[in-house]
């Protein structure tokens, strides 16, 4: 067994803000003074050497951070989550509020310039029912465009936030704070490379379903009508089971391994396969607890606003009322993906610290540039 220097005792360990630096134990059984005793007073004799409480082998040193290094249940993935995002706001919300933000200010300032230029309407009749104009249509066509084009834009800086995060996490289970420009310089070389992964998952993803939807319409033309529905049932549902898998296996965990270890697209994805292998249910379930979890508690604080929005449209459905809904659903936006991205991509990469501590004995290497034990 090769030995393991544990740091001396007037080390100093640079700390991750917010969390207490690890104690220091118990003192060694038998050396503890005897305090004299006062004249004309008892006492009672001091307890046997062989009750003092034992120090144990890295006692607290283990958890220099944000995690404890050792395999993590769900409560330690919930909780270093959270505290991440507690003690490190500004590079895990705060990069979330900024790509939203950017993004859904296109379609305000849009929606803003054609409402009061040519003019708004969300329906194609006006209230004389008679067609709207030639430019309240293009008008009402470049507002939802606009919104479209934020909504993709949004996605790709997400894409971002998620890359940024992997470093925050790794970061925060040593016991380290990156702030918001150092996560952002720490993706330098893989931001291209994250982008084209999320492309090429997404357009898996379209020929998968292309090809479901093509043996659909193949059933429904060449099948009686109950035979096409059976087989288009069993289809579907086999079609769904591939999918959830394949994003379990292949994708969920791809995105940490990419931005953390000098691989590329291919072999990120081929580590999201071999870190989640035997370990499908589990996670599964936590990817699925934690979004929707997540997203529950987003829509919930979204929801007034959007709820506003819509009847804002309803009682002026007009320029105004247009420009106001736009408003109300940018602000939802921002309000949700502020507070449901950071959350389920902290937890996905402390899914793969996890992964690899069970895995790859990943534990000791994080504690050794954590500086708990010596190189």
């Amino acid at each position: 067994m090769v030995p393991i220097t544990v740091r001396s005792k007037g080390a100093t360990m640079s700390g991750y803000e917010g969390y207490p630096p690890p104690g220091g134990g118990f003192p060694p059984p038998g050396n503890e003074p005897i305090p004299e005793t006062p004249p004309g007073r008892f006492t009672a004799p001091p307890p046997p050497p062989y009750a003092a409480p034992q120090p144990t082998y890295l006692q607290a040193a283990h958890k220099p951070g944000a995690i404890p290094l050792r395999p993590l249940g769900l409560g330690d993935l919930f909780d270093g989550a959270f505290k991440i995002i507690r003690f490190n706001p500004r590079a895990t919300v705060g990069s979330a509020v900024i790509v939203s933000s950017v993004a859904m200010l296109i379609p305000v300032v849009v929606t803003g310039i054609l409402s009061l230029t040519v003019g708004l309407s969300t329906s194609l009749l006006d209230a004389e029912g008679e067609p709207s104009s030639t430019a309240e249509i293009a008008g009402l066509v470049g507002a939802y465009g606009a919104l479209l084009i934020a909504l993709v834009l949004q996605w790709v800086g997400m894409v971002l936030v998620t890359g940024m995060n992997a470093h925050v996490a790794l970061g925060a289970a040593i016991g380290r704070r990156l702030g918001l420009g150092e996560a952002w310089a720490a993706t330098r070389g893989k931001r291209w490379r994250l982008i084209a992964m999320m492309l090429l998952i997404l357009v898996s993803v379209g020929a998968g379903l292309s090809v479901l939807t093509g043996l659909v319409v193949l059933f429904a033309a060449t099948l009686d009508t109950g035979a096409a529905i059976g087989l288009s049932i069993v289809v579907v549902i086999l079609g769904l089971v591939a999918l959830v898998f394949g994003w379990v296996r292949v994708v969920y965990l791809a995105v940490p391994p990419l931005m953390l270890e000098p691989i590329g697209v291919f072999a990120a994805l081929g580590r999201s396969w071999s870190l989640t292998r035997r370990q499908f249910w589990r996670t599964f379930g936590i990817a699925l607890l934690t979004a929707v979890g997540a997203n529950i508690v987003g829509g919930i604080i979204s929801a007034p606003v959007s709820i506003a929005g819509q009847v804002v449209l309803l009682v002026d459905p007009g320029g105004s009322g247009l420009f106001w809904y736009v408003v109300c659903l940018a602000l939802s936006q921002v309000l949700g993906s502020a507070l449901s991205t950071p959350f389920i991509t902290t937890v996905s990469s402390l899914q793969y610290l996890d992964q690899r501590i069970r895995k790859e004995a990943y534990d000791v290497e994080l504690m050794t540039r954590a500086g708990i034990i010596a190189p």
